[in-house]
């Protein structure tokens, strides 16, 4: 007979492929997105980027640490259904709360964050209760009621909450990389933070198509505002085909390579760094989708420092993500995406060209990178070379 404890773990007869109430948490994420993006449009200056930023990485980790959670436990059990949809709610409260979580609702935001990740760690601590798996459990709860310190005085102080959310938020992405120590219970052994490589490959690209469907939202319902004029339609067609290049860029080949990477490494690397990078990435298709905005609404306009920064920036950090990405998984760099970077970090210095040709320069680098990328004729070491005969090309990941 199967214990309690044992029935909420995932077994090994439970489907690998995301719930029905997973794939509805991922909705709350596009409430998040598009605030995150409102957030950063309203303020396009470093310090407006650095606070969306620490937004987006706090309801990112919301996200990757209920992915956890599925995987660890059975989606179907009532105490799982009951963790996921709390989880959506909280979501949809930080994302409502966005706005104006630094100013007048971070008690809103900070205590949305705070109770899904105590609710997570006291339910699964509870119900695993004389089982081995409960250190675990107890191990991520004491380190989210620590981190919940900084989080609560942040937000009833609001000339501290950047840096006491700054040194929260520090503490829960650390947390997983050091196996959540505690005192006289040790660190969390490999083993059991072991994660289903076929099941987070999945998630993740179940969560890239939501960003890349909130960038097309954006394109669409700003396009939709316009006269419709040429280069309103122009700017338009060139964010539809940077959001169709990032989604080919992200599944080919590295991304369909993550679930037996993840398999095979040691979690608390590979797993956790997987996280970070796609924070990067999903950082970089927010910024795309500012761009996007400011471009399709004024595309004849000599864009300035700040709006050209936006329009090259956001496929440059989905740049950044990427070839980190493929290093995290191969080990081998893309030296066409390496040079793709440098010249779109190039062109935002030196370029003041209207906005639609500066969004046709971003789509055109990432055509190239994509179309060198498929012909795989660049090895790791960056020399050119054609591919021996019967064999297939090789590629960097």
């Amino acid at each position: 007979m199967v214990s309690r404890p044992e029935r909420l773990l995932r077994g090994k007869d439970v489907p690998l492929s995301a719930s029905f109430l997973e794939l509805f948490f991922d909705l709350a994420f596009v409430l998040a997105l598009s605030q995150l993006a409102q957030h950063f449009l309203a303020d396009l200056t470093l310090v407006g980027a650095l606070r969306t930023a620490l937004l987006l990485a706090a309801v990112w980790w919301i996200w990757v640490t209920t992915t956890w959670l599925a995987d660890w436990y059975d989606p179907e059990t009532q105490a799982l259904r009951g963790l996921l949809v709390g989880a959506t709610l909280g979501s949809l409260l930080a994302g409502v709360a966005i706005p104006q979580a630094l100013d007048g609702r971070g008690v809103l935001f900070a205590g949305a964050y705070v109770a899904v990740h105590l609710a997570r760690g006291t339910v699964t601590g509870l119900m695993l209760r004389g089982h081995p798996r409960q250190s675990r459990a107890l191990r991520i709860l004491c380190w989210y009621a620590v981190s919940a310190v900084p989080w609560l005085v942040g937000a009833f102080l609001p000339e501290w909450r950047v840096p006491l959310w700054l040194l929260a938020l520090a503490i829960d992405l650390i947390g997983p990389r050091l196996g959540w120590p505690i005192p006289r219970m040790g660190r969390a052994r490999q083993e059991e933070l072991h994660l289903t490589g076929e099941h987070f490959a999945e998630r993740y690209q179940q969560i890239m198509i939501i960003a890349l469907g909130e960038l097309v939202l954006v394109a669409g319902l700003t396009y939709a505002g316009t006269r419709l004029s040429l280069p309103e339609t122009a700017a338009f067609l060139l964010v539809f085909a940077t959001a169709v290049l990032i989604g080919l860029l992200y599944v080919t080949p590295a991304g369909q390579h993550l679930g037996p990477a993840i398999e095979r490494a040691d979690p608390s690397r590979l797993g956790v760094a997987t996280s970070y990078l796609h924070l990067v990435m999903i950082a970089g298709i927010v910024v795309t989708a500012v761009g996007a905005e400011v471009s399709i609404a004024h595309p004849t306009e000599i864009g300035d420092t700040a709006a050209v920064v936006v329009v090259l920036g956001g496929p440059t950090l989905f740049l950044v993500g990427r070839i980190l990405f493929s290093l995290a998984i191969h080990r081998r760099l893309s030296w066409p995406r390496v040079i793709g970077l440098f010249v779109l970090i190039g062109a935002a210095v030196v370029l003041r060209l209207p906005l639609v040709a500066v969004s046709a320069i971003a789509a055109g680098v990432l055509v190239v990178v994509a179309v060198l990328d498929h012909a795989g004729i660049f090895t790791a070491s960056g020399i050119r070379r054609a591919p021996p005969a019967g064999r297939p090309p090789t590629t960097a990941g």
